[in-house]
């Protein structure tokens, strides 16, 4: 009779019985410091794109390079980049969110104590959740030969091909300067103007136009058909572009040519005569730009519209993965019962935080945010639904991302469909108990920051734990580094978001909500919430972008959601975006022109990866230092009095243009180099 096989039991790179150094103050130390810059950089990004990247892969490469100077160990290495990637998931659960409290009028400023309090309230409880959510099925979920965790095997993967970290983090760091510098030149006036240059295609002017039996004097202005914006020469755009593709960078640029090539212009068209006459006299056609008539229909007419094709751009996202989803939420409920019935190991590797410390921080957050939510609303019943909500809502898409991340990855984790589903059971229920207007609306948006950042918190979270259980980490250790991390990001990531927000407003804008800090999925939260719990939204508006997403899903588009983020976001934002994707198809081109082989198109694929990584965070934390000169009222001289020449801002993009293909196809390597681990974001 033949026996029953074995289960192979899992072997760590590095043994459980191995004598290594781990828990460092270095470690912790580097991990804090990169948490709050790559969480900041992240802020800035979503804030402006409404995208963030994964920063396991830049806080792997930088944390191995800077602790090999140090002649750390690789453990060591695993902490840094644990604590190190978690303020990204934190920036992006608080640049989804918070936003939408000053977007919706629930919160009267953002420039206060208690806004920030606030905020580092609500980030803080949705991290810790995360974190206790995860460490209950930490052990199951690692472990379940089902889940290939593809982005948390190439990150361990550059963790053990160690000999290469310190190249890779020259490329990162190199890229970082650079970006940072022709985003500095440009605060410095040397082509800031040029970087939203006017490439005028035709003028009407003052033309008269028939309309009907009257002639009615017609000027269409910047911003309609008469002129289309050209990209905004940003290091930061031009990354985003490169990193999704081509596809999607012409996805989502296709959305801003539908807003301004049509929309825009239509209804200026139109509309234009009697909009017209609610000008001041003697108004010039700059009136009729981005800050007049032009940029009125589209924040109140098109963005609406577009608010429309998020929501079912979101739904319909959740709606491809529900094989996914119902895969993750049945094993969410059976690991729960696996871990409940497992005993706390012996084994270093298998060591978690203590099952009585999980469940008393869980039942101190549950009291805190009753606390925080009746704060809100003045209201118990609705302070105690809205906790009751974030717990069950909270665990249940915590384990639910953290079975996506196990199958797709942090970066294909859907956080803002999870979170818009939150919010919207949330509104629903706190109608249903009498609960509205402003308050309502604060609890509402407050249960879903909360979700969000626990969300985003334990996919991020599990795809670090299985790096780290691959590696030989201690589990335990990780866990309490990421608290320290969490702490960190709560208490720092408010000050970038404020910076951003106040440096806009002083000079011009009118802060979240601008064309400068368009927050998309922050305006979709606030909108819901307006219109659901303070009943304040352009529904005609909404259902006209329901009926055009539900047409986009007809047509086969693949990211409705993309198209309509797209609409929402400035037309220079999505055409530097399209322009990055451009970059990176001439780059795959002139890659398979050249006939290398697998290993160096791997090369190549890191290589671009890493330089469009750094010039995002090389223009964030520029663009944040910029932020805080403008609020301190430190004037930085002018190289051109007026607009500099347009072929300036040419020179400028097509320097980054050779920049970002050259350095990626430079570093294809030797035919016989072994292939590196491939870092797909």
């Amino acid at each position: 009779m033949t026996p029953p096989p074995t289960e192979k039991k899992h072997r760590s790179y590095v043994p459980d019985k191995t004598n290594m150094r781990e828990f460092t103050f270095r470690a912790v130390l580097l991990g804090l410091v990169l948490t709050a810059v790559l969480g900041a950089a992240n802020a800035y990004l979503g804030l402006k794109a409404g995208m963030t990247i994964a920063a396991t892969y830049p806080a792997a490469v930088i944390g191995m390079a800077l602790l090999k100077l140090m002649k750390g160990s690789l453990l060591e290495e695993n902490i840094a980049r644990t604590i190190g990637s978690i303020g990204e998931s934190v920036a992006a659960g608080a640049v989804f969110t918070l936003p939408a409290f000053v977007l919706s009028g629930a919160w009267k400023t953002f420039d206060s104590p208690e806004a920030y309090w606030k905020s580092a309230v609500l980030m803080f409880v949705g991290g810790i959740l995360g974190i206790l959510f995860v460490t209950l099925l930490r052990r199951v979920m690692v472990e379940d030969p089902e889940l290939p965790f593809p982005e948390s095997v190439a990150a361990s993967e550059i963790h053990k091909a160690g000999q290469q970290g310190s190249k890779a983090a020259g490329l990162l760091f190199k890229a970082m300067g650079f970006g940072a510098g022709l985003y500095f030149l440009g605060a410095m006036n040397l082509y800031s103007q040029s970087r939203e240059f006017i490439l005028r295609i035709g003028t009407i002017g003052q033309t008269k136009v028939r309309l009907g039996a009257a002639d009615t004097a017609t000027a269409l202005g910047a911003g309609g058909i008469t002129s289309v914006a050209g990209p905004a020469v940003s290091p930061a755009y031009l990354g985003v572009g490169f990193i999704i593709g081509p596809r999607l960078a012409a996805l989502n640029f296709s959305g801003g040519v539908i807003a301004w090539g049509l929309l825009v212009p239509l209804l200026t068209y139109f509309l234009g005569p009697q909009l017209r006459a609610t000008l001041p006299p003697g108004a010039t056609d700059a009136a009729w730009g981005l800050g007049g008539v032009a940029g009125a229909l589209w924040r109140f007419i098109v963005r609406p519209i577009a608010v429309g094709g998020m929501l079912v751009g979101a739904c319909y996202t959740l709606f491809r993965m529900r094989t996914s989803l119902g895969i993750g939420i049945r094993r969410a409920i059976s690991d729960l019962k696996k871990s409940s019935a497992q005993t706390e190991s012996t084994l270093r590797t298998e060591r978690d935080l203590s099952a009585k410390v999980v469940f008393a921080g869980l039942g101190v957050t549950f009291l805190c945010m009753i606390a925080l939510y009746f704060y809100f609303t003045g209201v118990l019943s609705g302070a105690i639904v809205a906790a009751v909500v974030m717990l069950i809502l909270g665990f249940f898409f915590a384990a639910v991302s953290g079975n996506l991340v196990g199958m797709i990855g942090s970066s294909n984790n859907p956080i803002s469909g999870l979170t818009l589903c939150t919010l919207i059971v949330a509104a629903l229920l706190m109608v249903s108990i009498g609960v509205s207007g402003v308050s309502g609306v604060a609890a509402v948006l407050g249960v879903a920051a909360v979700v969000c950042v626990s969300s985003a918190v334990a996919g991020e979270m599990l795809q670090d734990l299985k790096v780290g259980h691959i590696l030989g980490g201690t589990p335990k250790l990780m866990q309490i580094g990421d608290v320290l991390g969490i702490i960190v990001a709560s208490a720092v990531l408010y000050f970038p978001l404020l910076w951003l927000h106040m440096a806009n407003i002083k000079s011009g804008g009118i802060g979240f909500g601008d064309p400068k800090l368009s927050a998309p999925q922050a305006g979709l939260m606030a909108a819901l919430a307006q219109g659901i719990v303070g009943g304040h939204m352009a529904w005609p508006l909404v259902i006209v972008g329901i009926f055009m997403g539900l047409a986009l899903i007809m047509v086969q588009v693949k990211s409705p959601m993309l198209f309509a983020v797209g609409m929402y976001l400035p037309l220079e934002t999505t055409f530097a975006i399209f322009v990055g994707g451009v970059i990176r198809w001439i780059t795959d081109k002139l890659r398979d022109r050249r006939g290398f082989n697998d290993a160096q198109k791997a090369r190549v694929e890191n290589a671009g990866v890493l330089v469009a990584s750094g010039l995002i965070a090389g223009e964030a934390l520029m663009g944040l230092l910029i932020a805080l000169f403008v609020l301190r009222e430190i004037h930085l001289p002018q190289i051109f009095k007026d607009n500099p020449p347009v072929l300036l801002g040419f020179a400028v993009l097509a320097l980054l243009a050779i920049y970002m293909v050259q350095i990626p196809l430079r570093n294809a390597g030797h035919p016989d180099e072994p292939a590196p681990p491939t870092a797909i974001m």
